[in-house]
């Protein structure tokens, strides 16, 4: 039968007198499991019922309140159906063998008898914790199960008395509770204890044990009932194990390092305790080139390196796939855990240089403000460890979590959110483009704009493109706010041909991300359509290192945009990674030399610099060359004696918004 709350249950077990076990949830609407227990226990008819609370495995303390009330057992949530039916069944034989002892005490009967010698789970009858002998206890009883799971007689177990068979770690809880029971504060008691057979092996038991009345005089007046649950314990065992670490390296997980961190938060409030997070994420790339087993395998010997810096006073954990945690308690300063960090970046060193990866190494120290925002805590980690591995690309960064990373994470998400919010928006709403001017050498006329973008946040103000640019780029809101750059820029140039400089190109920056985007090619011919401009006149500006990541995919992609007649430049060329010898080869039409050889030739001797060296390689492939930064007439000249094709910079005109632009063009142009 089933109860919607405790007062429908009480109303049930009065009307049904043939109700004899209830299985009580302590956690219910309008009367709770205590005050039901509360009224068994002061209504003589109904004390005799026997009672199984539910509880959850933090709520012992509820489990004892209830055993003092009168409760007979406890099952712990989350339910198990096996455990489940084991349980009851075993209060259900427990209700038939009472039923059927005290019908024997009253009639003489065999039924009893019979029960008790064939009964699946183990009974003793007035067993008690000391030793003692049959003629001491004249109503001493225990049937052959009983026997076969302690490995012990019947005359062995009343010479030694259980306690000397139970574990030592169990013994103080089971005496505790029997006190209660022999001195009449509870009519039952259940629990989970260890027992010790005669060979030393140990028998996991669940122990049922109630009070009998036999007679007055007689002190152990109570019957026990005890089923193994060896096998139940072991598979607890296993999957506690499981819960706690990491399937691959052996080592404790992260909710296990949650759970510790939380415990030692009100344990060790004067002690000096910290975390040192390894995030390891390059080494996936090592999957997709060697494969699962090969980037496995390499994690071991990680972590079997890692494992010779671990003491009393650190331990090491897998917080999540390929990020390790050491947890550090009694270092003597900041300075302690940053010489520790370094000594573990040498050691992984050793085992990732030859892989060409890195990784980033993060410390955060737990003070009052943190110990007990474990999540937080965790958080704070990664994105220190995040830092690390931004400021250190292919090594091994170190990144201490202060205030001041704090004040620019936060910063980071304020832009982020800044840039979620403009390219979800049908306006521009903030982002707009200025206009630097390229000047040609050998015209002297003004002949494209390169368009740099600009944003403005009503929170944050004018944000430099410096700042908000790589951020997009790793959020991946590149590609929209890219299209609505591109379709500014291409608005401007059909205003510039409208204005009558039809020779005029606009020069349009474009991150890898762009590029490689498969809608990107797509979505730009659509826009160069819907603005009505010619392709000759759009440039696209790519910077060197994107050759890093496929060259040959993304050159086919160049020759798609070459092919439809756009003007692809190589920007910063020289601080990245392509190189003379693959020049020839790169379907594009100009260089652009960075501005840190531009500035060199105020700073050495000129005929030092390799300007003059880029410039006639690239004539050679007859690619146009662009020097950016121009800013000095000295600069001006050796470029023109070098015979450089375009330049810009300040020399030449800052960069202006749409307006200043066209007036400074038609000024230029009437000279």
């Amino acid at each position: 039968m089933t109860a919607v709350d405790g007062a429908d249950a009480l109303r049930q077990i009065r009307e049904q007198p043939d109700i004899g076990l209830v299985v009580l949830d302590l956690n219910m609407p309008n009367m709770d499991g205590f005050q039901v227990l509360e009224a068994l226990r002061n209504d003589a008819r109904l004390r005799r019922l026997r009672t199984i609370l539910l509880t959850s495995s933090d709520e012992m303390e509820n489990e004892i309140r209830g055993l003092q009330l009168g409760a007979a057992d406890y099952i712990r949530k989350p339910l198990q159906r096996d455990a489940l039916r084991a349980r009851i069944k075993t209060h259900v034989d427990l209700l038939q063998i009472q039923q059927a002892l005290e019908q024997k005490l009253q009639t003489q009967g065999q039924t009893y008898e019979l029960i008790f010698e064939q009964a699946p789970i183990g009974i003793a009858i007035s067993f008690g914790s000391d030793p003692s002998d049959a003629e001491k206890n004249a109503y001493y009883s225990i049937n052959p199960m009983f026997e076969q799971i302690t490995g012990r007689s019947k005359a062995s177990l009343l010479e030694l008395g259980w306690a000397r068979i139970t574990h030592p770690d169990d013994l103080a809880q089971d005496l505790e509770q029997y006190a209660k029971l022999q001195a009449g504060e509870i009519d039952a008691y259940s629990i989970e204890k260890r027992l010790i057979r005669p060979d030393g092996s140990i028998v996991w038991v669940q122990l049922s044990v109630s009070a009998l009345k036999i007679a007055n005089s007689h002190q152990q007046n109570h019957i026990a009932l005890l089923q193994d649950i060896t096998q139940r314990k072991e598979m607890e065992q296993a999957l506690r194990y499981n819960n706690d670490h990491d399937r691959w390296t052996g080592l404790y997980n992260r909710s296990f390092l949650e759970r510790l961190l939380a415990e030692d938060a009100d344990r060790t409030l004067h002690e000096k305790r910290a975390v040192v997070g390894i995030n390891l994420v390059e080494i996936q790339s090592l999957t997709s080139r060697y494969g699962f087993q090969y980037t496995q395998k390499l994690i071991k010997k990680i972590v079997a390196a890692l494992l010779d810096h671990c003491s009393g006073t650190r331990s090491l954990f897998c917080t999540y796939e390929n990020r390790f945690v050491f947890y550090i308690k009694n270092y003597t300063d900041k300075q302690d855990l940053i010489r520790f960090s370094q000594e573990i970046a040498a050691t992984l060193k050793e085992h990732l240089a030859p892989e060409r990866i890195g990784g980033g190494i993060s410390i955060v120290e737990i003070n009052q403000d943190n110990a007990y925002a474990v999540e937080q805590l965790l958080k704070d980690l990664l994105i220190a460890s995040e830092y690390a591995m931004r400021d250190a690309e292919h090594e091994l960064g170190v990144c201490y979590y202060d205030d001041q990373l704090a004040a620019n994470f936060a910063r980071r998400q304020d832009i982020e959110d800044e840039l979620i919010r403009v390219a979800a928006s049908k306006a521009d709403d903030g982002l707009y483009l200025h206009y630097q001017p390229v000047l040609d050498l050998k015209t002297g006329r003004i002949c494209a704009f390169e368009a740099l973008t600009r944003l403005h946040s009503d929170m944050l103000g004018n944000l430099s493109p410096a700042e908000f640019i790589p951020i997009a780029e790793e959020a991946k809101l590149i590609l929209p706010i890219g299209r609505k750059i591109v379709s500014q820029a291409l608005c401007f140039l059909k205003r510039l041909h409208e204005s009558g400089f039809e020779s005029v190109s606009v020069l349009i920056n474009i991150s890898i991300i762009q590029l490689i985007d498969h809608e990107f090619s797509r979505n730009l011919f659509q826009v160069i359509r819907d603005v009505r401009v010619n392709p000759e006149s759009i440039g696209l500006e790519i910077t060197e290192s994107v050759f890093a990541a496929d060259f040959d995919r993304i050159n086919r992609i160049l020759g798609v945009l070459d092919r439809a007649g756009l003007h692809v430049s190589i920007d910063d060329f020289g601080t990245g990674y392509s190189s003379f010898s693959r020049e020839q080869d790169l379907n594009i039409k100009s260089l652009k030399i960075d501005k840190s050889f531009v500035d060199g030739i105020m700073q050495t001797d000129p005929d030092k610099t390799v300007i003059a060296d880029i410039i006639a390689m690239a004539h050679k492939f007859d690619h146009i060359t662009i020097a950016e930064g121009v800013e000095h007439e000295k600069q001006l000249r050796y470029l023109k004696a070098c015979g450089c094709d375009w330049i810009q910079g300040y020399l030449v005109s800052r960069p202006l918004d749409e307006n200043a632009a066209l007036d400074f063009l038609a000024r230029f142009e009437t000279r």
